[in-house]
C-alpha cells in the first residue's frame, strides 16, 4: 500500500497530521447533506414500447405516484427525498412560501408543472454575490435547488435562518442541477431492467457495475438533444468497449444506446475508503468553506474550492491595481460523437456538500515558476479525479492560474484522461470577470484593433489574426491588457485551444454566473452554442460603458495513438504492479498588461 500524503500549499503531511489538521479545521456543528434531485414528467411514459423490463420497477411506481399527488397540492414542488434536519425542513417551508422561489411552479392559467427539490446545501462565500455576503456571517444559511421538468428551468435560492427569509434566487433557463441519490438509483434502475441493455451486453448487468450514472449527457434525434429533458447515461464496461443507457429522466424512459471504444487498458482499483474520507474532510472544511487570501510577489488574490465550478480566484491585484473580480471553471462538456450528439456534461468542486461530478482530491497547491531557469511567478493548482481513475469511464481534471512577476497571468486547466472512449472532444468552460468601472474589448483585424461594440462571440480558427500573439485587447479605466488564446506555445504540452471566447455584460443582479451555477450546457453541441451564450441571446446588450465578463471555451481532442497520445491515461504493468501512465492536455488564455 501507498504511504498516503496530501499536499497544503505545496506541504506534503502524513495521515495522522492530516488527522489532526481536520480537527483544527473542522466545525463543531456537522451538517446533513445531499446532491440535487429530479422528477416525473407531467405527461410521462414509463417505459417506452420496446424498451421491455422483466419486472416491475417499484421505485418508478412510487415515484410515479408522488409526482401525481404532488401535481395536485396548492405548491406542486415535491419535496427533497431524503431525511432532513430540523434546519433543513425550516429552510425548504421558507422556500415553499416565497413568492420569487415560487415563480415558474406553474403556468399563466395555475396548471402545475412538475417541479422538485434537488438539494439542499449550507450556502458558502462562492454561492453569494457580493451584496448578500455579510448575510453570511449572521447565521446559518443554505442554498436551496429545484428543478422544473415542463420548463427545463433551474431555481437557486439562498436563504438565512435566523431572517427566516430568501434573500437571494435566480432562475436559469435550459440549466440542469445534479442528480439526487434517489434519481441516480432509478436510472440505474431503468437500465438494469431493460431488455435492449441484456441483449446488447449478452448478460444482465449488476446495479454496481453502472458507471458515471449521475452525471447529465445528451442524445441527438431524442428529447435528450441539446438537453431539453434531463438525461443521464448509466454506463457499463464490456472488454473494450462501453455501452452508453441514456436515460430520459423526465419521460421516465431509455432514449438510446450508444457504444464507444475504450482503447487498451486494464482496470485498476486505486481508492482507499478510510483515507480518502479523511482527505475529503479536510479539503472541505479548510478550503471550501471560505476564502483563503493569498499575498505572493507582487500578487494578492483570495482562493477557494467552489461546490461545482471548480477553484474559483477572486480580488486578483497586481501591485495594489486590481486586474480581475474572480475566475472559475464553470462545467466540462465532453462529446464523443459529432454526429449521434452524446456525452457527459461533468462538474468539478468540494468533495463533500456539492454537486460536482469530479471532486477535488488535494488541497490547492501554490508552486514556483520559472523561465529559462529563473524564478517568473507562481501558480495555484487544483486536482479533482474520480475514484476509479485511470480505469475507463473515468476521469481527471486539473486546473491552474499562473501568475508572473512581470504583471501577466493565465486562467488554464487541463483533462487528465481516461474518459469514456478514444474520440471524445473536451470542453471546458471559463467564467472571467474583469476588473474595472467598465471594459472596453477591441479584436485585431490585421492592422489595429477595432472595437467590439455588442456581446458576441468568436471562434478561434485559421483565419483568426493575431498580433505578437493576442487576438484581443482589453480595456480596463486606465490600464488595458491583450488576451493572447493558446495555439501550443506555452511550452506545457498543449496544441492549441481552438477556442470559443465570448464578450457579455456583467450584470451582477441578474446573476449571470457570479455565484456558483449549475450545469449551463449541453455537453455535446459541436458549434457555439456551449452555455455562455444564454447571456447574449437573443438581443445582445451594448458593451459601451459597461463591465464585461468573458467566457473562454477551448476545444481539445483526444488520442490513444501509440506515441502520440493526448487527453488520455493509461495503466501498464511495471515490475509486477500497475502504473499509470498520463497524457494530459491543456488550455486557456495568457493576459498580458500593457
Amino acid at each position: 500500500m501507498r504511504k498516503f500524503q496530501v499536499c497544503f500549499n505545496g506541504i506534503f503531511i502524513g495521515l495522522s497530521a492530516l488527522i489532526a489538521l481536520l480537527s483544527a479545521c473542522s466545525d463543531t456543528k456537522k451538517r446533513v447533506t445531499s446532491a440535487p434531485a429530479d422528477a416525473y414528467a407531467q405527461s410521462a411514459q414509463l417505459i417506452e414500447e420496446g424498451d421491455s423490463a422483466d419486472a416491475v420497477i417499484n421505485e418508478l411506481i412510487e415515484y410515479q405516484n408522488l409526482i401525481r399527488k404532488t401535481l395536485k397540492e396548492p405548491v406542486p414542488i415535491l419535496p427533497l427525498q431524503r431525511v432532513l434536519s430540523e434546519e433543513e425542513k425550516q429552510v425548504q417551508k421558507i422556500c415553499m412560501q416565497d413568492g420569487t422561489f415560487l415563480q415558474f411552479v406553474k403556468d399563466s392559467t395555475g396548471k402545475a408543472y412538475r417541479n422538485e427539490v434537488f438539494g439542499i446545501y449550507p450556502a458558502r462565500e462562492s454561492d453569494l454575490t457580493t451584496a448578500h455576503k455579510s448575510i453570511l456571517s449572521q447565521g446559518p444559511c443554505y442554498r436551496v435547488e429545484m428543478y422544473n421538468f415542463a420548463k427545463n428551468i433551474t431555481t437557486i435560492a439562498l436563504v438565512s435562518v435566523r431572517q427566516a427569509r430568501v434573500f437571494q434566487a435566480a432562475h436559469y433557463v435550459a440549466m440542469q442541477p445534479e442528480l439526487p441519490a434517489h434519481l441516480k438509483q432509478l436510472a440505474i434502475k431503468l437500465a438494469v431492467a431493460n431488455a435492449r441493455v441484456r441483449k446488447a451486453l449478452g448478460v444482465k448487468p449488476e446495479e454496481k457495475d453502472a458507471l458515471m450514472a449521475d452525471t447529465k449527457t445528451a442524445l441527438n434525434q431524442s428529447r435528450c438533444e441539446r438537453s431539453k429533458h434531463l438525461c443521464v447515461a448509466p454506463t457499463f464496461v464490456k472488454d473494450q468497449k462501453a455501452l452508453w443507457t441514456i436515460v430520459d429522466l423526465t419521460d421516465l424512459r431509455i432514449a438510446g444506446l450508444r457504444w464507444t471504444n475504450l482503447g487498451d487498458t486494464p482496470t485498476v482499483t486505486t481508492t482507499f475508503a478510510s483515507e480518502r474520507r479523511v482527505q475529503n474532510e479536510a479539503i472541505t472544511n479548510c478550503f471550501c468553506k471560505t476564502e483563503t487570501r493569498l499575498q505572493r510577489n507582487d500578487w494578492t488574490l483570495n482562493y477557494m474550492i467552489t461546490s461545482n465550478d471548480g477553484l474559483r480566484i477572486s480580488d486578483v491585484a497586481f501591485k495594489g491595481r486590481k486586474v480581475l473580480d474572480n475566475a472559475k471553471l464553470v462545467d466540462w462538456h465532453v462529446s464523443y460523437s459529432n454526429t449521434d450528439g452524446f456525452g457527459y456534461s461533468d462538474a468539478v468542486g468540494c468533495p463533500y456538500f456539492s454537486s460536482a461530478t469530479v471532486v477535488a482530491v488535494e488541497a490547492p497547491k501554490v508552486v514556483e515558476l520559472t523561465e529559462q531557469g529563473k524564478r517568473a511567478g507562481f501558480a495555484i493548482e487544483q486536482y479533482y479525479r474520480s475514484e476509479g481513475w485511470p480505469s475507463p469511464c473515468n476521469y481527471e481534471y486539473f486546473q491552474r492560474y499562473e501568475f508572473y512577476n512581470d504583471g501577466r497571468f493565465r486562467v488554464a486547466a487541463a483533462n487528465i484522461g481516461r474518459g469514456c472512449g478514444n474520440d471524445g472532444t473536451y470542453r471546458p468552460v471559463f467564467r472571467i470577470a474583469l476588473a474595472g468601472k467598465s471594459n472596453a474589448i477591441s479584436e485585431w483585424d490585421g492592422n489595429a484593433f477595432r472595437p467590439v461594440s455588442k456581446e458576441g462571440w468568436r471562434l478561434q480558427g485559421p483565419e483568426t489574426r493575431y498580433t505578437n500573439g493576442a487576438m484581443l485587447r482589453i480595456g480596463s479605466d486606465n490600464a488595458s491588457m491583450r488576451l493572447v488564446p493558446g495555439n501550443g506555445q506555452f511550452g506545457d504540452g498543449g496544441r492549441g485551444d481552438h477556442a470559443y471566447i465570448y464578450f457579455t455584460v456583467d450584470k451582477p443582479g441578474a446573476d449571470e454566473g457570479a455565484s456558483d451555477l449549475p450545469t449551463i450546457g449541453p455537453c455535446c453541441n459541436i458549434d457555439y452554442r456551449q452555455g455562455p451564450e444564454k447571456f447574449i441571446e437573443p438581443q445582445p446588450e451594448l458593451l459601451a460603458n459597461r463591465r464585461v465578463v468573458v467566457w473562454y471555451v477551448p476545444q481539445m481532442k483526444n488520442d490513444d495513438t501509440k506515441g502520440n497520445e493526448y487527453c488520455w491515461a493509461k495503466a501498464r504493468l511495471v515490475d509486477g504492479v500497475y502504473q499509470t501512465e498520463a497524457y494530459p492536455c491543456i488550455a486557456g488564455p495568457m493576459f498580458i498588461p500593457e
